[in-house]
């Protein structure tokens, strides 16, 4: 039996509150007296850490590609070319179409409006059943049903960035993303692939996302307190944020 390879990390893509990148986290934190990057107007009483500012076109750069996919989509794609870039990698025909994928994934963003217009409309009919099949065949369109299925955030990832080897997703959140990277190493060390791009990505600014938290009552009230204060707090103490990171394993 011939002993496991080494792992390494060629390619790292980061974004979250703190910018984009290794080298803009890395000087953020090192920073004395940092401050959190908070958003806390718009979904009060919960606070949450944002995005920054990200020109989608760096990385995404058809339109159409861009408009098809949900902000957690477009992050997850935007960050796996940034993760490739690091490697030196995109754009190499080559290594991009024996390159398998391992990502971690939600369920997607359900429709705001949809769900507005559904509970609107229930206040005055009785045939709720029927109600629902209506809207859900007049008002979501097939393509953005179908952007929303966790295995498309690869789909997306593949035809953006030429990555067209093998493709596994996990579905969730953290749970999902230690399972996604372990399995890549894992595949590495055993010589069932020779370069991995893995990863996952994860928006917390839509209302459904908080809501999921907040009914198990995890999610923490009021003004933003640092981990090891927030015992005792009105709520649970998860304050969450945005996110995607991908690492490219060889």
């Amino acid at each position: 039996m011939s002993s496991p390879r080494d792992v390494v990390i060629s390619g790292i893509g980061l974004v979250s509150s703190l910018g984009e990148g290794p080298d803009a986290h890395w000087q953020k934190l090192a920073q004395p007296g940092l401050e959190p990057v908070l958003e806390a107007a718009r979904f009060a009483p919960y606070t949450v850490h944002p995005l920054p500012e990200i020109d989608w076109n760096l990385q995404i750069a058809k339109r159409g590609d861009q408009r098809q996919m949900e902000t957690w989509q477009r992050l997850g794609t935007y960050a796996a070319g940034l993760a490739l870039d690091d490697a030196g990698i995109k754009g190499n025909d080559e290594l991009c179409t024996t390159m398998d994928m391992v990502v971690a994934a939600g369920g997607g963003e359900r429709d705001e409006a949809v769900d507005a217009a559904i509970l609107a409309a229930s206040e005055s009919r009785n045939d709720r059943d029927v109600l629902i099949n209506e809207k859900l065949t007049t008002e979501l369109r097939p393509t953005l049903f179908l952007a929303q299925l966790s295995n498309l955030l690869a789909g997306n990832i593949s035809i953006v960035h030429k990555v067209t080897g093998s493709s596994r997703t996990f579905m969730g959140e953290e749970g999902a993303g230690v399972a996604a990277v372990e399995t890549a190493a894992a595949r590495i060390r055993s010589g069932q692939s020779t370069h991995i791009l893995v990863g996952g990505a994860f928006q917390t600014e839509h209302s459904d996302m908080l809501l999921g938290y907040e009914l198990a009552g995890y999610l923490h009230r009021g003004p933003w307190k640092p981990v090891w204060q927030r015992q005792g707090a009105e709520g649970g103490g998860v304050v969450t944020g945005s996110g995607g990171a991908f690492l490219v394993l060889e």
